[in-house]
């Protein structure tokens, strides 16, 4: 296949989740070899089904998904899956090879018997140091991010999909991973909310508009769209205002006419018709992507004085734990920024910290712990959001349960879908509302932008900014930060 030629391409494709849940109408697109693709939309929009409609792990309800002749493809998801965090890292690498769709057959299984130096070569490109033997588990959000992409890379595919791959990276993670996207000399198409990371080597963006279930496709970067987007909008208003005051100058005639009599009601009638006429000529207007709504996090009631003390932490420095010295003391509205690289223990520390079995640190008794993780294990998968958010809100009517959770864009059917269901996004967006319900204390979060709409992220740092209670943030992404007030940070890298 030569340069430039069609890779994949969508014709007329539509799926839905059954009946409720429609994710495309007809959708049509094409991706060159070579070129390097965002995939855009809403949270819960679609996007990750639309990756597994393009390897063949969902088949369209009508249409048809064309790859190239010989073409393989390989996809870095969002998270690594629950059933494989047991296995070491090598093991973890030869399941990469399992599916006979995700790589090259003669090559792959040829050579899976010593994958060791293949495994080193991958995690070099992602700037990860590992033991073979190690456990998944074991590693960071970060590093898991690095490892997800490096299974992917293994593969040597044609097509490369990248579901959110700076989830959990910190700077040096995602500079890394923009140099490699930038020499990558095969076609790639990405999912990101993350506009100067995608801006840095997109050759053009599809959008998948949630109200329509449509695909527009787009040459440029994100930049490169919004500016292409609000001209739509510019011009599709200025014909709509436009015919709107030609169908009012219709109708005011119309009934002018209308009160003559004779002939005149003819021409009135005419005149209707014409006016009903131009009402159908009006174009629908795109629709933005929707935003969650403002929201507040309550402060627990009757809490003072210290809630967290830290006079010593551990972190990993050349894979050894090594113990640091602190005197941190955090009280109502004092925040505290844990900043550090991957793997240095920032995650560690947090679930020590709400698990009470962090040595040199404590939170004072009776303290309600908001505690966002970023892998979303607080959540119960097989939970519905019903029962998700009843249950820290037991006493709640579910009118103003449903209402809550439809300012965080949960509605309709959606209250009575498992969690496990769920995209990652809105996975997000179901624990910021038991916050709300949980009315912490003490809130602590770890990479709370991580699968979040960017349209949503001012909304979230406002009402974290507003929170009167004690907080620890963990965040790799500093324009989030700078929206929240911060009174002491700890770089455990230092």
């Amino acid at each position: 296949m030569n340069n430039g030629e069609t890779i994949l391409r969508f014709n007329k494709v539509s799926f839905a989740y059954g009946q409720e849940k429609p994710i495309l109408d007809e959708a049509d697109f094409s991706v060159r070899k070579g070129s390097k693709i965002t995939l855009m939309g809403q949270n819960g929009a679609g996007k990750s089904t639309i990756f597994n409609l393009i390897t063949g792990d969902l088949s369209p309800d009508s249409g048809a998904v064309n790859l190239g002749v010989g073409v393989t493809v390989a996809e870095a998801k969002q998270v690594i899956s629950r059933d494989l965090l047991p296995l070491t890292v090598r093991e973890f690498f030869q399941k990469c090879f399992s599916k006979p769709t995700f790589a090259k057959a003669s090559a792959g299984q040829a050579k899976i018997y010593d994958i060791d130096p293949r495994i080193d070569e991958v995690l070099e490109i992602v700037n990860l140091e590992a033991d073979h033997d190690k456990i998944i588990k074991s590693f960071s959000g970060g590093q898991q991010a690095r490892i997800l992409l490096a299974s992917a890379i293994i593969q040597n595919p044609d097509l490369l999909l990248l579901d959110e791959p700076t989830n959990n990276l910190d700077k040096e993670g995602i500079l890394h991973l923009t140099k490699f996207l930038i020499d990558y000399k095969k076609t790639c198409i990405v999912i990101s909310h993350d506009a100067d990371f995608l801006n840095a080597f997109t050759h053009g963006v599809l959008y998948l508009d949630v109200f329509t279930r449509k695909i527009e496709q787009y040459v440029g970067n994100y930049f490169d769209l919004l500016v292409e987007i609000s001209a739509r909008i510019e011009r599709e208003n200025r014909k709509n205002a436009q015919l709107a005051k030609q169908i009012q100058e219709k109708k005011d005639k119309a009934n002018y006419f209308a009160h003559k009599g004779g002939q005149l009601r003819f021409l009135a009638k005419k005149m209707r018709e014409k006016a009903e006429e131009m009402e159908e000529e009006k174009v629908d207007v795109r629709k933005e992507d929707k935003t969650i709504r403002q929201f507040f996090i309550p402060t627990q009631e009757n809490i003072g004085g210290e809630i967290l003390n830290i006079t010593s932490f551990s972190v990993m420095k050349n894979r050894k734990s090594v113990k640091r010295e602190a005197n941190i003391s955090l009280r109502k509205r004092e925040r505290l920024l844990l900043a550090g690289p991957n793997g240095i223990g920032k995650t560690t520390l947090l679930e020590a910290l709400v698990s009470g079995k962090a040595k040199g640190a404590k939170i004072a008794p009776n303290v309600q712990v908001g505690y966002y993780r970023q892998d979303f294990s607080t959540l119960n998968f097989d939970d519905t959001v019903y029962q998700s958010l009843s249950a820290v809100a037991a006493d709640m009517p579910e009118d103003k349960l449903r209402s809550l959770a439809a300012g965080f864009l949960i509605t309709g059917d959606l209250m009575h879908s498992k969690i496990g269901s769920l995209s990652e996004g809105q996975k997000g967006l179901v624990s910021f509302a038991r916050l709300v319900l949980q009315k912490p204390g003490l809130l602590i979060l770890d990479e709370p932008t991580n699968h979040i709409n960017f349209r949503h992220l001012p909304i979230i740092a406002s009402a974290l900014n507003k929170y009167e209670g004690a907080m620890i943030l963990v965040s790799h992404i500093p324009e989030f930060v700078k929206q929240i007030r911060i009174d002491e940070i700890i770089d455990l890298d230092k």
